[in-house]
């Protein structure tokens, strides 16, 4: 049978893979570098595999959604619409896929419809395969997605989030694949999400089979991770029991988190009796041997911890967390307390929080929980913002069961039932004005925006407008390979660079001389392609001469907060201001809102009064003690 081309309907491609004998393959580019390389595999590098990649007969290329959409702009500055616009003028016949987190698109907090309906709309311009899932496997979460892109006559990939435990049966699974099926009618591929990689290959045969049983026409989909080394004998008994299509990736870049090679599960499969439906092997070894010599410029993203993790069975932390908890864990210096959090506290968080599914952004609130309690001197004694909202029930209903009660009155206080009472269940999120975004986002940036940065700004604002003022400043530097992109120490006077653009172009770059003038500063010359350019530095302070700002105590921060001057109480961004000059508040109200580590935390005032000062802005980065907002006793 042939490969599946882009542009094909979902009748038709539900009818070819109903049809076939063999199953398909996923290049699941995107997730290699999510949990991997922590999403920093530049466009550079996808453009060189490119050619290969579209000879080799994939299924589909996932290429774009998950946390890439805001990688791309925070930390490799390029404009995630124009990668998908550049790889689909050198890979015509591909389908490309996207990960979508239902309510959540490619943010970690819910959206309004409104703003989901217009980011899928603008993104299915150019992904044709949705992967759609919710971490609490609620299926209204997803819904908007699944409407928008069956308009948009796009494939939907609605998932059923895979895991572990004794509440995890076949009998719930099968629910949630008949709830999937009355919403989207029958024209779609079902996603077992593995994100974790957990489970043996026997359940995992076990759940496929028992799918196939109940649904024998329709197409599945296996998606896991190969945490702890055991992934193709999770695809083999998948595909031995039904299924249709399997997920791996280019084997010159796989690692311990993300998928297994493709080439190993093609050989695998092909000793059983399997075979990999329109696969060119040839071009298959040449993706990874086009790119293998790329791999050693991004090894400062690779885990700190190296190895499999067969514990993942234990802590269920999925790939894409793995590498950005243990980066975290490095910068905040307790990466030695690493086995009692993974082994110990996220297993027991996870069954105190109600043993749902460890996946975005479900796996940042078990994280920072266990975290918190680990760092904290009393567990539940810290929460975070996104764990008082999972209480509340604001991203859907417990699945199982509820946590204990004691827990709700840590999270939410003494009168938790009044509050659970008053403010619980799903969000009923308002639209948002779009236009009226847009002129906020036009005011910022001096420019009237196309919709595509306006899909940018409003799930990302603040990371999105930087992102266009460094493009605006700088231009496109999609083009420089990882070499000069991500080179480490810095470059020496006197030092030429040399590389080729994406178009096959050579370019040099001479650094230096570097020359101090008599007020101290510092001016570079840099040679482009021979034309050049000055870069002048102010003077370093010398040491000392600037107090360094004292770091206020949790204490201190307390006893200013009950007097209404409220500070910072954690290093993180405000991403909210609530209130306005001169408003009246009263104890409890919200006055801004902090981030950090992807979770979002209130600034509630702790007393009545009337706003007399704003301090912060959105958008600015705050350490412990910064001030924020001061509210008076209106006497």
């Amino acid at each position: 049978m042939e490969r599946i081309v882009q542009g094909t309907s979902p009748a038709e491609l539900v009818s070819k893979l109903q049809k076939a004998d063999g199953y398909y393959i996923t290049n699941t580019a995107r997730d290699l570098s999510q949990s991997d390389f922590k999403n920093r595999i530049l466009l550079h590098t996808d453009m060189m595999a490119a050619d290969a990649r579209e000879r080799a007969g994939y299924f589909s290329l996932e290429i774009t959604g998950g946390a890439s959409v805001h990688v791309d702009i925070l930390r490799k500055q390029v404009d995630p619409f124009l990668k998908l616009q550049i790889l689909r003028e050198k890979m015509p016949n591909t389908m490309f896929q996207t990960l979508c987190r239902g309510v959540n698109l490619f943010g970690y907090r819910p959206y309004p419809q409104n703003i989901i309906r217009f980011t899928v709309k603008e993104f299915a311009k150019y992904v044709d395969v949705w992967r759609t899932f919710d971490f609490m496997n609620y299926i209204p979460n997803m819904q908007a997605v699944f409407e928008e892109v069956a308009k948009a006559g796009k494939i939907n990939e609605p998932c059923i989030c895979f895991s572990t435990g004794p509440e995890h049966t076949d009998s719930f699974y099968l629910t949630k694949v008949q709830e999937i099926l009355d919403v989207t009618g029958e024209d779609i591929v079902l996603c077992i999400k593995n994100h974790g990689g957990l489970g043996t290959p026997q359940r995992i045969g076990q759940l496929v089979d028992a799918i196939r049983q109940k649904h024998p026409d329709l197409p599945i989909h296996y998606h896991g991770h190969n945490t702890d080394g055991n992934d193709i004998g999770r695809i083999v008994a998948a595909v031995q029991n039904g299924a249709n299509i399997v997920d791996a990736a280019d084997h010159s870049f796989t690692g311990f988190y993300g998928p297994p090679p493709i080439l190993s599960v093609i050989q695998t499969l092909k000793d059983l009796g399997h075979n990999a439906i329109g696969i060119d092997e040839e071009a298959v070894i040449e993706s990874s041997d086009v790119i293998k010599d790329e791999r050693q410029h991004y090894a400062a993203f690779e885990s700190q911890i190296k190895g499999f993790q067969p514990t993942v069975q234990i802590h269920k932390l999925p790939g894409g967390a793995m590498g950005s908890s243990l980066e975290q864990a490095v910068k905040g210096g307790f990466i030695d307390k690493m086995p009692d959090i993974l082994h110990k506290e996220l297993p027991r968080v996870q069954k105190e929080l109600g043993n749902y599914w460890s996946v975005t952004p479900g796996s940042q609130i078990l994280w920072t929980t266990a975290v918190a309690n680990v760092q904290g001197e009393e567990r539940y004694g810290n929460p975070s913002g996104d764990l008082r909202n999972l209480l509340l029930g604001k991203y859907g209903p417990f699945p199982f069961y509820e946590p204990d009660e004691w827990i709700y009155e840590k999270v939410l206080g003494a009168d938790w039932k009044t509050v659970l009472k008053e403010e619980g269940g799903v969000e009923d999120i308002e639209d948002m004005d779009i236009e009226k975004e847009k002129a906020n986002l036009t005011d910022r940036i001096g420019t009237e925006p196309t919709d595509q940065q306006l899909v940018l700004y409003l799930q990302h604002p603040n990371d999105a407008v930087e992102f266009f003022k460094f493009e605006e400043k700088f231009g496109q530097v999609y083009v420089l390979p990882p070499s000069i992109f991500l080179h480490q120490g810095g470059f020496e006077a006197g030092e030429s660079l040399t590389f080729t653009d994406n178009t096959g172009k050579e370019h040099m770059v001479e650094v230096g001389p570097s020359i101090v003038s008599e007020d101290a500063s510092t001016s570079v010359y840099l040679n482009v392609d021979h034309h050049q350019r000055v870069y002048t530095f102010e003077a370093d302070v010398p040491e000392g001469a600037v107090a360094a700002q004292a770091v206020m105590s949790k204490e201190e921060i307390l006893v200013l907060a009950q007097a209404g001057d409220m500070r910072a109480p954690f290093v993180g961004n405000v991403c909210e201001i609530c209130v306005e000059d001169g408003q009246e508040v009263a104890a409890g109200e919200k006055l801004a809102v902090m981030e950090a580590m992807k979770m979002q935390t209130p600034i509630c005032s702790e007393i009545d009064g009337i706003v007399t000062a704003i301090s912060a802005k959105v958008g600015d980065a705050l350490n412990p003690g910064d001030k924020i907002v001061k509210v008076d006793i209106d006497e």
